[in-house]
């Protein structure tokens, strides 16, 4: 009788080792044909086949974008003034500023007329309110006023606004 068992068992074993050994083909197979179907797809509808209009229209590349620190000419990387308030107290800002293009032109003029651009940026940040800066709202539209003062001043001497976008890289109150 203990034969008979061990004999049950052997084949027990067997079985279930050949229906992990079958489970595990049928998915490298399901995974092989699936594969191939994705491999066939891309294969017949890639670019070989021209546009119904005839035209081949290069793809839109846009250049590397630029970043310029806007900067003092002692190289001071940072805004500080002194902001009005309601409560009566001395409050702070200290902010850094990127100005993003994708001209090298336009950071070589941003370059040379740093001076100026450091004169309307901080005296449009020491008019603004703490109150206000303390929203979301408000450091959003006193991002975009700054914006629209650089590409004016850019529209200015180049001729064309050329930033695309204004980043405060840090914005500190106190």
């Amino acid at each position: 009788m203990a034969q008979d068992n061990a004999v049950e068992d052997g084949a027990a074993g067997k079985s279930a080792k050949s229906g992990r050994l079958m489970m595990v083909a049928a998915v490298l197979l399901a995974l092989l044909i699936g594969g191939g179907g994705v491999a066939a797809f891309f294969m017949f509808t890639g670019s070989d086949t021209a546009p119904a209009g005839g035209d081949t229209a290069a793809p839109v590349v846009k250049a590397k974008a630029l970043y310029t620190k806007i900067r003092t000419l002692e190289g001071r990387p940072m805004f500080v003034v002194t902001l009005a308030s309601d409560d009566g107290k001395r409050h702070f800002l200290q902010t850094y500023i990127e100005a993003k293009s994708r001209d090298q032109e336009v950071v070589d003029v941003l370059t040379l007329h740093m001076p100026l651009i450091v004169a309307r940026l901080n005296a449009l940040f020491s008019t603004q309110k703490f109150e206000q800066l303390q929203t979301m709202d408000g450091k959003i539209q006193l991002r975009t006023e700054a914006l629209e003062l650089l590409q004016g001043i850019l529209q200015e001497k180049a001729g064309r606004p050329g930033v695309e976008a204004l980043l405060f890289t840090n914005f500190v109150m106190q």
